[in-house]
């Protein structure tokens, strides 16, 4: 086998070795992702309880001085999101779908003071 034949064969076993090495990180990345997110925009100050329908598992969030909030590393399923006053229901959002590897966006439209009414008419 001469020089040119070695070199070949080398930069060929390395590309290969380097196709091996990419593919199994891609497979391996995709295997990690088992979870999704719900975000959105709620008012400042209060928070926000993912709850999933079939487990009662979830967290509670605190909604951020921009009025923005995010639950992340959710299980795939099916969530009831809650927006939250001094731990007190607000308004809900039921049947919001949970994506392996996806966010949800559920946004609370109200104002602090329609919010307000809301639970000190419940």
């Amino acid at each position: 086998m001469n020089s040119v034949s070695r070199r070949l064969g080398r930069r060929l076993l390395l590309a290969g070795i380097a196709g091996v090495f990419a593919l199994a990180g891609v497979s391996t990345a995709s295997a990690q992702a088992t979870t999704g997110d719900v975000f959105g925009k709620a008012p400042a100050g209060y928070s926000v309880a993912v709850r999933s329908d079939a487990t009662g598992a979830g967290r509670t969030v605190r909604v951020d001085t921009a009025g923005r909030y995010s639950a992340s590393h959710l299980p795939n399923g099916v969530y009831t999101v809650t927006l939250l006053q001094n731990d007190q229901p607000v308004a809900k959002h039921l049947n919001v779908p949970v994506y392996v590897g996806r966010g949800v966006q559920v946004d609370f439209n109200c104002s602090e003071i329609k919010c307000d009414q809301v639970a000190a008419a419940k």
